[in-house]
């Protein structure tokens, strides 16, 4: 199941790290009107408009497959590389074009696991950047009820591949109608542990294809 409205070929060829480039972020941002994407703007902003200003709520990205998507990718927490506003400049987005090594190692292994990037959203079971990779258990619980809200808005979803061991709690909290995937997150401190494991990660997502 896929969908096509965004060329493959296109969305595949996406540089990897290319939002390191101010250019490639405007024209992303631009991306933002399509049709695709106009819920999923909504939800962000309506999470910018409750939250804090110690909070940043990335957008998700227009090459993927948006609110057509039948399968949510849902990592972790966003990094500092998705915050606009930081003192390393981020692009505003989840994305796997992002100029960062977490970033690259997903698009490297969606592109080994033969999973179509507009077959997938990418969100976090966290939604928000505040500064620190440091998680409390309130902040993990409000997630797990903002990705019940996302859920409504993906008429297509069939499969949510939890990445990385917080991901992994919102098991609890899926339809029991959409089927779930568990994986390692890609980041360089796991390679770095358990490199053998990391490698495996590409196994794990091509289950989404059967």
């Amino acid at each position: 199941m896929g969908n096509s409205h965004i060329d493959d070929k296109f969305a595949m060829n996406a540089t990897i790290k290319c939002l390191r480039d101010p250019a490639a972020v405007e024209s992303r941002r631009a991306m933002l009107t399509q049709s695709h994407m106009r819920p999923l703007v909504e939800y962000v902003q309506d999470l910018r408009s409750k939250a804090g200003n110690e909070w940043y709520f990335p957008d998700m990205d227009p090459l993927d497959g948006g609110i057509h998507a039948d399968i949510l990718v849902l990592m972790e927490k966003p990094g500092r590389m998705t915050n606009p506003n930081g003192q390393r400049i981020g692009s505003g987005f989840i994305s796997r074009d992002n100029n960062d090594e977490t970033a690259a190692a997903t698009s490297r292994f969606f592109e080994q696991a033969g999973v179509s990037r507009s077959r997938t959203l990418l969100w976090n079971a966290v939604p928000g950047w505040n500064r620190t990779r440091d998680l409390t258990r309130a902040e993990e619980k409000e997630g797990r009820a903002e990705v019940l809200n996302l859920i409504e808005l993906l008429p297509k979803l069939e499969t949510i591949i939890l990445v990385g061991k917080t991901a992994h709690k919102a098991e609890e909290i899926i339809p029991k109608w959409i089927r779930v995937i568990k994986s390692m997150h890609p980041s360089p401190i796991n390679r770095g542990i358990n490199r053998e494991a990391w490698l495996r990660i590409p196994e794990q997502w091509a289950l989404a294809n059967r």
